[in-house]
This record gives C-alpha cells, structure tokens and sequence, in this order.
C-alpha cells in the first residue's frame, strides 16, 4: 500500500513558527531532540507536524489546544529517547495523558486547572473542555518510541494505513491573558545579590517582572527583559538548598541529572545540539575542566582559568549554547566562578544553571585540594545574563511567586552593608558622620557639615555601591539630627 495523496493542513493556534508542517496524520513529539533531526527522514505527505516538548508545565497545555483544533490528526508518536527527555518528563507527562488522563486540581501556583495522572506535573487550562480532552484521548492513537529509527518506522508505518476521517470539528477554548504592570527602571546593568539559589532566584524574578521590557521574542511569544543582570550567590551549601516547601522550579532528582550535563562529556548523538559538558570536556579537542585545574594549580592566582563553550561556527548552524563563558579565579585562599550567559530565561532554566555552575566550582575547588597544598574555601558564585528575561507563559507563576515569598525574603535578609557603618553625631551645631569598616570598625572617612542633603550627597558620590535601605536609613537619621541642631535638642542616633 503506498502512502495516501491526500493532503491535510496543520493550523497552529500557539506557536505556530516553532513546528515542521507536513500534510499527513500523524503528529511527531520530539523532546530535546532536535524536530529536524526527524524531518530530514520523512516526507511532508508522512507527517502532519513536528514538534518539540521541552516542558509540561509550561508547554502541554498549548500542544493539547493545537491537537483540538486539528482533529485530523489521528495517531501521535511521542520521542523519549535521550537522558535529556527523561529528566525533562515532557514526552512521559504526554504519554500519561492519553494513556491515565487527568482530573481536577490546582496548578504548581494554586491555579484551577487540569492536572494530568502523571508523576510530572503536567497542567491544562480548567477553560478546555473535559469532554472533548477525553474524545481527543480516545480519537488518537499513541505510539511511543525511545530511539530516532523507531519514531520514524512508527510515522511511516501510520502513514502507510491510508487517510482516515477527522475525529472531529476543530474546537478552539478561550485563554485568559496576564496582564503585567510595570515601574520605571534602567534597562542596562542590574545587581542582584542572595545567599542561596532560591533566594536570590526570587529577587531575580521580582527585579525583572517589576521594571523589564516587554518585547516579542522569536518564539510566538513575548518576554519581559533586563540586560547585563549580574547575580552573585555569596553561601549556596554543598548538597543545594531547596526550601520546604520547594518553590523552585526543579527539585533535587532532577539537579543531579542536570549536573551531570554540565561536568561529564558525552559522546555525538543524532538529534541532540551539545550538552555543556561536551563543550567543556572534548568540542574543542581538549578537556577545559582538567585545563583550568591544573592552571590553578600551577599559578594559584591567575587571572586566566578561563573557559569558552561558544564556537564562532554557531553563528551559522544555529542552536549556540545560552552559555558562553566560564572564568575561576581564587583570592585569598577563596574561589569565585563567573558565568556569562547571553540568553538565560530566569523563571525556568536559571535556578538549574546556578546550580550546575555551583557544582561546577565545587568540582574545581575539590579538585585543586586534593591535589596540591592548598587549601581553598568556596566563594560567590556570580552569573552574568546578557538577555536575562521571563517567557509570557510563565508571567502567572512569576507573579504567584513573587506574592509568596518576595517579602519573606525581604524580611529575613542581612542588612550588614559592605560599603560599611555610618555613625552620625552632632558637634559644634554641625553634624558629623564617621564611616567606618563593617568588620573591624576602623575608620576611613569623616563628614561634616549643616547641610542634611550635602552630606547624603557626598556618601552616595564617596560609596555609590551603598545599600538602598542603607541610604534611605541615613537620610531619616541626617534629617533627625539636623532637626535637633535647629531646635537646640540633644541628638542621639537611632533615638
């Protein structure tokens, strides 16, 4: 039997320019792995799209709304070959839905909405509904294939059964929109500073939803932008903290996969880009992770323990790594990692790259220990995002999440302020402010004068890395004693 020459047209409501359209039946998950990595293997008249799902919380819900306004579409074959795929969980959350549906219940963020019976958490929009996910549930058959040969057999094989009728009208459900706020804020050039991943994920989160620019991105989609965000980890624990309960975005099984992507090589598969860890450890012909240890070891305080993950050939076959650059540096017995990444999206993927990085840098400094004399403590991790910015599809949970815990975290934080102590006094009808160190309280610098404004003034111009509260706090104290001057009182600081 030859394949049928009747030709269907896939209509995508979401995302319609991330999928590989052909005029069959049978629509093709791919995972991680590359969906061109299949199309060059078939014809158009084979299949009816391909596709890629990277994540079910954020991507099945939008594949199930295409797959209802496309009933011709009759068999699905679902790609879980790679350790990528499996940690994921996508293509399983997938296979989970058509074969143990889903119920009623709330979403990660405590939102109304279909969960899947799958142990990934896999959402659909409560305003889809229950009737026709389940005639779709029944209407199309699903294969699962766990290697690139054996998804292709499975698609030529569907296609070799000749034309079927749709199972269906095309059913199109309504999507609430989130709408965003935003202040006035600097594009270009942001520090952000936590003692752990998930407290400085939150500020990440907050900073960005608060002053980022919205703009389309090359994905059907929109996302909200800040540019050259640093974000320093200063006391991120060996074995990670994940609070209780974990509002993060993976948990500890799926880090100790993801790490293993960062520090091991691996060798060439078909479909799959890279992973870090073959960038690191062999793409270039040599092991940058042992070079940069034996560097170290050999000049202890070299400002060059560098290494580069990107290729000047990716600037034409496309698919260049997010991260680019990678620099250790140890002063004072202590050692530092800093990470360049030119396109980091913060809600979803930063959190696993903080932590593989800071596996990373534990790696190294164990490393250098064991074999050499000295004797080296962690420092800040340090992450430098060019394009650090939040997908529209997860705006919901961003808000959700700054709601829960911003203030928490703001309320729990360290007020200690490395540009030091300011201690005010009043002499001679004249305010003075002693700076002094916040470790040994030596002085290193005096103010004085009438003037309130004048002095805050010169802090900020003398220390311009000052914590907000911190200037803030002398503002009121300054206007307290300047105050007192005027009225003849007694001024006392924090009285």
């Amino acid at each position: 039997m030859t394949v049928s020459t009747f030709h269907f047209e896939y209509k995508a409501l979401y995302k319609p320019n991330q999928l590989i359209y052909g005029q069959g039946q049978t629509a093709v998950i791919t995972g991680w792995t590359v969906k061109a990595t299949l199309a060059k293997h078939l014809l158009p008249q084979e299949y009816a799209v391909i596709g890629q799902l990277y994540s079910p919380t954020r991507g099945l819900n939008l594949l199930v709304r295409n797959l209802l306004f496309n009933p011709h579409v009759r068999y699905l074959v679902v790609l879980n070959a790679t350790k990528e795929d499996k940690n994921a969980g996508a293509s399983q959350c997938l296979l989970d839905f058509f074969h143990h549906g889903f119920e009623r219940g709330l979403s990660d963020t405590g939102r109304q909405c279909w969960v899947v019976n799958s142990s990934y958490p896999g959402y659909i929009d409560r305003e889809v509904d229950a009737i026709a996910l389940q005639k779709l549930r029944q209407s199309v058959e699903c294969l699962y294939a766990v290697s690139i040969p054996e998804a292709v057999s499975y698609v030529k094989s569907c296609a070799q059964r000749g034309a079927m009728e749709p199972w269906g009208c095309p059913l199109e459900f309504p999507m609430s929109a989130v709408v965003t706020s935003l202040l006035p804020g600097p594009r270009y050039g942001h520090r952000i500073e936590g003692k752990t991943i998930a407290e400085t994920w939150v500020k990440i989160i907050h900073r960005i939803k608060t002053t980022g620019t919205i703009r389309p991105t090359g994905y059907d989609g929109q996302w909200q932008e800040l540019i050259d965000l640093m974000a320093i980890v200063t006391d991120e624990p060996p074995n990670f903290y994940f609070p209780e309960p974990n509002f993060l975005p993976v948990d500890r099984p799926f880090i100790e996969e993801y790490v293993s992507q960062i520090l091991d090589d691996v060798p060439y598969r078909e479909g799959v880009k890279y992973t870090y860890g073959q960038r690191l450890r062999s793409w270039f012909g040599r092991d940058q992770i042992e070079q940069v240890i034996c560097k170290l070891i050999g000049e202890i305080d070299a400002a060059s323990g560098v290494m580069n993950l990107w290729d000047v050939k990716d600037h034409d076959r496309g698919g260049s790594p997010c991260l680019n650059h990678i620099w250790l540096r140890i002063v004072d017995n202590e050692i530092s990692l800093t990470a360049t990444l030119r396109s980091n999206d913060m809600f979803a993927a930063w959190p696993a790259n903080a932590m593989g990085l800071r596996a990373l840098q534990q790696h190294i400094k164990d490393e250098i220990t064991n074999r050499s004399n000295y004797s080296l403590k962690m420092g800040p991790l340090i992450t430098i995002s060019q394009s650090a910015h939040i997908y529209d599809d997860t705006w919901d949970n961003a808000e959700r999440l700054i709601a829960k815990q911003y203030t928490a975290i703001c309320n729990g934080r360290d007020y200690a302020d490395p540009s030091g102590n300011f201690l005010i006094e009043v002499d001679n009808e004249e305010i003075v402010v002693v700076q002094t160190t916040i470790g040994s309280g030596e002085t290193v610098k005096h103010y004085r004068s009438k003037n309130p404004l004048w002095l805050i003034r010169q802090i900020c111009s003398s220390s311009p890395a000052i914590q907000a509260e911190h200037i803030g706090y002398l503002g009121i104290e300054l206007q307290k004693a300047s105050e007192c001057i005027k009225n003849g009182n007694v001024y006392i600081q924090d009285k």
